[in-house]
């Protein structure tokens, strides 16, 4: 089963930039999910939901339809937006790991 949570997806329109090209404000800004199959993509299937990016609408495009970068490229923007995505949940409260 495929880990799905629409709240955390819902946070992406609390970000103030994109995690990809760094544009404050922009007013576009979801979560944009793997497109590796090692994330569970699949046809017609999404990844999970915690293999998600912040990405604008322009860098959300150019890692999903556009063709002017590399396959290699994209992966790599996309997994440095992802590392980016995970910091600024947790600088930002909304992931918190408590001792108990």
């Amino acid at each position: 089963m495929t880990y799905r949570n629409r709240r955390l997806l819902d946070v992406a329109r609390h970000a103030t930039e994109c995690m990809m090209c760094d544009r404050h404000n922009c007013g576009t800004v979801v979560a944009a999910h793997s497109n590796q199959q090692r994330d569970g993509k699949g046809i017609g299937h999404k990844a999970a939901d915690y293999r998600v990016a912040f990405l604008c609408y322009d860098c959300h495009m150019e890692i999903d339809q556009r063709n002017r970068m590399t396959r290699t490229e994209k992966l790599e923007q996309w997994e440095a937006a992802h590392r980016k995505t995970i910091g600024w949940l947790f600088d930002n409260g909304y992931l918190d790991v408590r001792r108990e």
